[in-house]
């Protein structure tokens, strides 16, 4: 490989050369041998050959040598930058999760009244179910309801296509159209004299009522203080049990942000038709409210 590449550098005849190994120590006798049989005019061309073969060779040495530096010096630092980053957490920590209940009786009730009807056309459905929703909002605004606590959440128009024997004949399909709306109770005592007024004026579905905090932040705030104490205590024990001591706070997070409500809501549907007899009884019971922290606590040295 070597004499082709030489002969490619230095254009003209040479004398043929025996074939054998080139080895590392034969190697200047070789290339010396070869030379002297290559003519005299072509010596300036081989030193400029053999000079710019020399510039790269030790371009390919510096870029060697640079990046065997930068290698070495990544992993010589960064176990130290690791070293760093773990000394900031303590390696010995205790974690708790510390709940905190506050029991409170609601101070509204949330109701969801409907009025459904079923009619051979849309437009007389539509029409009833709009006349019969219109009497239920009037004898709730005659309960107390404000206009603002009044809001509609469902509405649907729904084709009865089949019976109990299978597709009806179009003559026979009935349209069902159902209105609903969520009412907020704010005056508890009023509750069954709500929901009377409301199936006295046509309302015949009532999906469930659910009594609740109008505003629970003051209560969250006790039930998370109340849970703080309680990871404490819990810290405490478990450091007592196996003869260390609690240090500092290194983290802590709700497991539960918004609490739960647990109440005895009902819910029943109430038919066509009216009744006699006295006001529903409604009883809203207490409320409780649950908050959960996850809390880490050092152990001390």
């Amino acid at each position: 490989m070597l004499a082709t590449v030489a002969g490619w550098l230095i254009p003209g005849e040479r004398p043929p050369l025996r074939a054998r190994q080139v080895t590392p120590t034969g190697f200047g006798r070789y290339f010396e041998t070869m030379l002297k049989h290559q003519r005299k005019d072509n010596t300036p061309m081989l030193q400029r050959s053999l000079r710019a073969i020399t510039a790269l060779a030790l371009v390919g040495a510096v870029l060697v040598g640079a990046l065997a530096f930068s290698a070495a010096n990544w992993w010589a630092t960064a176990p130290v930058v690791s070293a760093q980053a773990a000394a900031g957490t303590p390696s010995r920590t205790i974690t708790v999760v510390g709940q905190g209940k506050v029991r409170i009786q609601p101070d509204v009730a949330r109701a969801n009244f409907g009025v459904e009807v079923a009619r051979p056309s849309v437009r007389d459905a539509l029409d009833e179910n709009q006349t019969v929703m219109d009497e239920v909002l009037a004898a709730l605004e005659a309960q107390g309801i404000a206009e603002n606590d009044i809001q509609t959440t469902g509405f649907s128009i729904y084709a009865e296509r089949f019976g109990p024997t299978g597709p009806l004949p179009e003559d026979q399909v009935n349209y069902r159209v159902s209105n609903n709306v969520t009412v907020v109770i704010r005056d508890l005592d009023n509750v069954g004299n709500v929901i009377d007024a409301a199936v006295e004026a046509g309302a015949n579905n009532i999906y469930g009522i659910e009594f609740r905090i109008d505003d629970p932040s003051a209560l969250e705030s006790e039930a998370r203080r109340s849970a703080v104490e309680d990871a404490e205590a819990r810290a405490e024990e478990l450091a007592e049990l196996t003869g260390v001591s609690v240090g500092e706070v290194v983290s802590i997070s709700e497991v539960i942000a918004s609490g739960g409500y647990l109440a005895s809501n009902f819910a029943q549907q109430i038919g066509l038709g009216g009744g006699g007899g006295g006001v529903t009884p409604i009883s809203p019971g207490e409320l409780e409210l649950i908050m959960q922290l996850q809390v880490t606590y050092a152990i001390a040295q």
